[in-house]
């Protein structure tokens, strides 16, 4: 796979993405309504990339052999002192159960622990999402708490799960 920060010719591609409703079903953003709401969003991540002080990264994710677009994820930075990161992550339906999260989430946690030096790295996941979860945890991440109904899905309001791994907990 191939990992580049998100461009705006990136568009068309992550407008799709979020229309998808199972790709909706665990994400906070809710399905855009049109793809303007998608381009300004997009905008707003790309201009997040040439900030002198780089906070959030967002990349897109592609096949090597295709080219073909599935997902995008992203690393939010803490406070330099804290030296901590949440990694976050969205796949096309079409691309679930093929390893694609766990190696993008692996391939995070390397840039996070050997290119940043970060200490700490945490995500999160609805409590009914099995499949994040199960990704996580294949990853090293430990579930450290459930916070209860934090995320406003869809569905309604949802537990979710705090996951965290350490730099000396990290398999290399």
């Amino acid at each position: 796979m191939t990992y580049q920060l998100l461009e705006a010719s990136d568009l068309n591609e992550l407008h799709e993405l979020n229309l998808i409703p199972e790709v909706d079903q665990f994400n906070t953003m809710g399905i855009p309504d049109s793809i303007q709401v998608t381009k300004d969003l997009l905008d707003v991540k790309i201009k997040e990339h040439q900030k002198e002080d780089i906070s959030k990264l967002t990349y897109s994710i592609r096949l090597t052999t295709s080219g073909e677009f599935i997902g995008i994820a992203g690393i939010l930075f803490g406070q330099l002192k804290y030296k901590k990161a949440e990694l976050w992550m969205k796949f096309n339906p079409k691309f679930w159960n093929q390893g694609y999260a766990t190696e993008t989430i692996t391939r995070l946690l390397k840039s996070c622990f050997e290119e940043h030096q970060l200490h700490r790295v945490e995500a999160g996941c609805a409590v009914e999402n099995h499949a994040s979860k199960k990704v996580l945890e294949k990853c090293g991440f430990i579930i450290e708490g459930i916070q209860r109904k934090n995320l406003p899905l869809k569905s309604g309001w949802s537990d979710n799960y705090e996951f965290g791994i350490l730099e000396e907990e990290w398999n290399k």
